[in-house]
């Protein structure tokens, strides 16, 4: 039991310092992250070395550690190259994999897994609308402006879909459950131009070039002389950074929305079903 608090204790500390990192500079350091994976493999090889457990079984619980952080590798790289996740997100949700092998029994941690990965969608769905709702209200004037340009912009598609939604709405009359899918399309363009609006006015800001970090996103594509600098995925590199500053002074960047509390908040969620025994009623 006593290595079970210990993952719990380490992975809550580490989690609450990426939350207040996050929150502060909307980043989350490579260093804290790769911490957290050196500690809790560590933890976990030493604890079974001196155990004098059996490396030759899946159910160490060493190789638990691992198997749980090479499904999450997978997971945060599919989250970042489909471009839901920062990279500090997707190292937080590998190091998180390596944490949440609690049980000796492999398909028991599967379930763990799967748990947690339906907690975090849910706090992650809730937390997001509340935070966008918040820039959204800061930002009222520049929201608003932005909303009717997307929806002057969009207006034949929005038309399109609001007319299927309503056509579904009245085949609700012979059978119900098209009246439901009709409403969920009827409503889809509004949260499109929602999330829209919140993206182009509320979440990009103009810098001084000489506080940009590596990994900052461009907001647009800037040229410095004959050179091209893009607004990609990656963010800019020291080098980029160097450019810019050597001809330009404010540049657009693009922030995102700190999801590392998301991670915080779902953790402890787990913990708490995991000790009251309650996470098994999902399966």
């Amino acid at each position: 039991m006593f290595e079970i608090v210990f993952l719990f204790a380490l992975a809550l500390a580490w989690l609450l310092f990426a939350s207040i990192q996050d929150l502060r500079i909307r980043e989350i350091a490579n260093w804290l992250n790769f911490s957290l994976i050196i500690f809790i493999l560590g933890f976990r090889f030493f604890y079974s070395l001196f155990l004098n457990e059996s490396f030759l079984v899946l159910n160490n619980f060493f190789y638990q550690g691992l198997i749980g952080f090479g499904i999450f590798f997978i997971i945060g790289n599919m989250f970042y190259y489909g471009r839901f996740f920062a990279g500090g997100d997707a190292k937080l949700m590998m190091a998180l994999g390596g944490v949440l092998a609690f049980s000796s029994n492999f398909w028991i941690n599967i379930k763990l897994f799967i748990t947690f990965f339906i907690l975090f969608l849910f706090v992650g769905a809730f937390y997001g609308l509340v935070w966008s709702v918040f820039l959204g209200l800061r930002n009222f004037k520049d929201f608003k402006k932005e909303f009717l340009i997307q929806l002057k912009k969009n207006k034949n598609k929005i038309y399109l879909v609001i007319a299927v939604g309503i056509c579904l709405m009245v085949l609700g009359f012979v059978q119900k459950s098209f009246f439901m899918l009709g409403v969920l399309i009827f409503i889809l363009p509004y949260l499109y131009l929602y999330a829209k609006s919140v993206d182009e006015r509320c979440l990009i800001k103009k810098l001084k070039v000489k506080d940009l970090r590596e990994g900052d996103w461009l907001y647009r594509d800037v040229k410095v002389g004959k050179k091209l600098i893009k607004a990609n995925w990656d963010g800019l590199s020291k080098k980029e950074i160097e450019l810019l500053n050597k001809k330009s002074k404010l540049v657009l960047i693009r922030q995102g929305i700190p999801f590392s509390p998301v991670f915080f908040i779902s953790f402890i969620i787990l913990i708490y079903f995991w000790k009251t025994g309650s996470w098994g009623s999902f399966w």
